[in-house]
C-alpha cells in the first residue's frame, strides 16, 4: 500500500528498487503463516539524474569454497582470473615464456604482464598449451555488488553493543549502507522521522550534514545523548541546533501547557528512564516512567517515575507514589515536577525511608526531583547505575574522533 501512494509523490517513473533486508532467520510467528523476518525498504529517486554509489556484500561461503581454492605459500586465498581479451587487438598478440595467447591476445599488454608476473601475480599451468590466468586475491575484493536482496547486515538484539532500547531502533550498519549509496561526504540527509536517531548517526560518522525531525520530545531527547555521547565534539554548544525541545525552564513550562503527554515522556528521558508501556497513551496505574538499577550482580530493581507539569501539587501525590512503589516491589519512586516541591511533600518523602542496596549503601525510597534542577544539573536521581536493561535507554559507545558538521553551506 504504501508504494502505491509514494508513487503519486514522487511518481513511478522514479521508483528504483524495492529491496528487502533479512532481519532475522526464524520467527514465533510461523505456526499460522509464513515467518515474519524481513523489512521492505523502497528506493526512489527525484529525477533520473542521481547519485548512486554501488555497495557491496560478502561473498556466500559457497561461492568461496567454489571459487577460492587456491592458496600461496604465506597464505593468501585466491582464485583463477581470466586474462583473454574480449575483442581481438593484434597489440596484444604475443607468446610469453612459451606459453600461446588466445586468438582474440592477452587482456593486458606485455609490459603489464611483466609486471603482474615479477609480484607473483600469476599462475603458469603445467601444461604447454594451457593459458596463463591472473590470481585474484580475496583480501583485495570488495566482494559482491550488493543485490535488493540484503542478508548480510544483522538486526538490533538484546546483546547487540549499539542496542539503546528504543523499540524501533535500526542497525547501525543498515543506514550506513543506505546513505553510502545514495549520497557523497558534504551532502545534506533529511530523515523525517528520525526515531533514536540512527540515519543522523550514520551520517554524521560519514561525514554527511543531516537535518532530523520527530514528532515525541522523547525521541529528540534521546537523539540528542545519543550523538554527544557517539561523538564527544558535538557535545561542545551549537554543535547542532535543536528547534521546539525544551532547553529551559520556561520552554519546559511551555510544554507542560501544551502538551501534557509529551512533557511526561520528555520529562522521564532527563531521568534516563523509558516511559511506561512504551510512553502509549491510557491509564498507567500511577506510573509515567520505569527504570531498573543494578544493586548487585545480574540483580536488578525496578524505579517508577511520576510526572507533574500542573502547578498544584501537594503531600497526596507523595502518599500516592509511596502506595505505588510498595504495590510494585519497587526499590525507588521519582517524583518529578515542575513545580517546587512543599515542605509536607519533602517530609511525606522522608517518611518512605531508604532503600537498603546490598552493595551500594542506602538511597532514599522517595525522591523529589524538579525540572529547574533536571535541566541545571543541580539535581539528579540518587542509586547505583543504571542496568542495561529493556527499560532503560543506553548511552551511545564513543564513536572516536570526529569532524564537527559544518553549516550547511559552508566550505
Amino acid at each position: 500500500y504504501l508504494k502505491i501512494v509514494l508513487d503519486g509523490v514522487f511518481g513511478k517513473l522514479v521508483f528504483r528498487n524495492e529491496v528487502t533486508w533479512k532481519r532475522t532467520s526464524g520467527h514465533n510467528d510461523a505456526t499460522r503463516r509464513f515467518g515474519d523476518v524481513a523489512d521492505i525498504l523502497l528506493f526512489y529517486s527525484k529525477t533520473d539524474k542521481y547519485t548512486f554509489n554501488v555497495q557491496y556484500m560478502p561473498y556466500s561461503q559457497d561461492y568461496l569454497d567454489t571459487f577460492y581454492v587456491h592458496k600461496d605459500p604465506d597464505g593468501r586465498v585466491w582464485r583463477r582470473g581470466d586474462l583473454r581479451s574480449p575483442n581481438p587487438r593484434p597489440n596484444l598478440i604475443y607468446d610469453y615464456k612459451g606459453y600461446k595467447p588466445h586468438p582474440n591476445g592477452w587482456a593486458i599488454t606485455k609490459e603489464k604482464m611483466e609486471k603482474l608476473d615479477a609480484e607473483g601475480r600469476l599462475h603458469f599451468p603445467k601444461k604447454e598449451d594451457g593459458r596463463i590466468q591472473l590470481k585474484r586475491y580475496l583480501d583485495e575484493q570488495a566482494g559482491q555488488p550488493a543485490t535488493s536482496i540484503w542478508d548480510d547486515i544483522s538486526p538490533i538484539h538484546a546483546l547487540t553493543e549499539e542496542r539503546l532500547g528504543y523499540p524501533t531502533q535500526k542497525p547501525l550498519a543498515l543506514l550506513e549502507r543506505i546513505i553510502k549509496a545514495s549520497s557523497n561526504e558534504g551532502d545534506v540527509v533529511l530523515d523525517p522521522f528520525c526515531g533514536c536517531g540512527t540515519a543522523l548517526d550514520a551520517a554524521q560518522k560519514l561525514k554527511r550534514h543531516w537535518i532530523g525531525i520527530d514528532i515525541t520530545h522523547l525521541a529528540v531527547s534521546l537523539i540528542e545523548k545519543r550523538l554527544k555521547a557517539r561523538y564527544p565534539e558535538l557535545a561542545k554548544k551549537d554543535s547542532f541546533i535543536i528547534e521546539g525541545v525544551p532547553q529551559d525552564f520556561a520552554g519546559a513550562r511551555d510544554l507542560a501547557e501544551r502538551d501534557k503527554h509529551q512533557f511526561q515522556l520528555w520529562a522521564c528521558s532527563l531521568v534516563n528512564v523509558q516511559p511506561y508501556r512504551g510512553g502509549k497513551k491510557g491509564a498507567d496505574q500511577g506510573i509515567d516512567g520505569m527504570g531498573f538499577i543494578e544493586v548487585a550482580k545480574a540483580k536488578t530493581e525496578k524505579v517508577l517515575v511520576s510526572v507533574k507539569g500542573g502547578e498544584h501539587i501537594g503531600a497526596s501525590m507523595i502518599r500516592d507514589l509511596i502506595g505505588t512503589v510498595e504495590r510494585e516491589k519497587a526499590a525507588v519512586g521519582l517524583f518529578v515536577t515542575l513545580t517546587q516541591p512543599t515542605k509536607p511533600m519533602l517530609t511525606e518523602a522522608a517518611s518512605a525511608g531508604h532503600y537498603e542496596s546490598p552493595h551500594h549503601g542506602a538511597f532514599p525510597r522517595i525522591q523529589i526531583l524538579t525540572i529547574q534542577g533536571l535541566l541545571d544539573g543541580s539535581e539528579r536521581p540518587h542509586w547505583p547505575d543504571l542496568s542495561f536493561g529493556e527499560q532503560n535507554f543506553k548511552k551511545a559507545k564513543s564513536a572516536g574522533k570526529s569532524s564537527k558538521q559544518k553549516g550547511l553551506f559552508e566550505e
